[in-house]
């Protein structure tokens, strides 16, 4: 097994296993839900943002597959104090290194620890796993209740 490969389970597997703001945010003032119908995934994000446009607090709950628990449980590590434009720009990039669209080494990004899912490009049943987390960010950043990996061309 490659180191890459290696280190990909082993993060898989912390953040499945205790994963990082596990939660509802009390006072949360966006919301979303998002499902993933093919493997059932399904994810609550709520988040708070603040008067300037960043992401105070963010939370998730719900049921899914070790790679969609780990996806969501480092995106809301990885948004939290950030802009909302910069978590925007993040959903887009993620949704493009997961659909081999961006190489997370050579192409400028905000993504940094979230390279390790570059490897889901190869794993075409799993991409909608690892995006679920991000398209339900971007449906809560933009006020939409509901988020689906259905439709989507990734």
């Amino acid at each position: 097994m490659s180191a890459s490969n290696q280190l990909y389970q082993e993060v898989i597997l912390d953040h499945n296993r205790k994963p990082r703001n596990w939660g509802a945010i009390e006072g949360a003032n966006h919301r979303a839900e998002g499902h993933n119908p093919l493997c059932g995934d399904h994810i609550v994000l709520t988040l708070s943002v603040g008067e300037g446009r960043t992401v105070d607090a963010v939370g998730f709950e719900g049921d899914g597959c070790a790679i969609c628990k780990a996806s969501a449980s480092m995106m809301t590590t990885a948004v939290k104090g950030r802009s909302v434009g910069d978590a925007e720009a993040m959903v887009q990039q993620f949704r493009d290194m997961a659909t081999g669209k961006l190489d997370p080494e050579h192409d400028a990004n905000l993504l940094g620890r979230l390279k390790v899912f570059s490897g889901v490009k190869d794993l075409p049943s799993r991409v909608k796993c690892a995006i679920l987390p991000w398209h339900t960010l971007h449906a809560a950043l933009n006020n939409d209740a509901l988020a689906s990996t259905e439709g989507d061309a990734s």
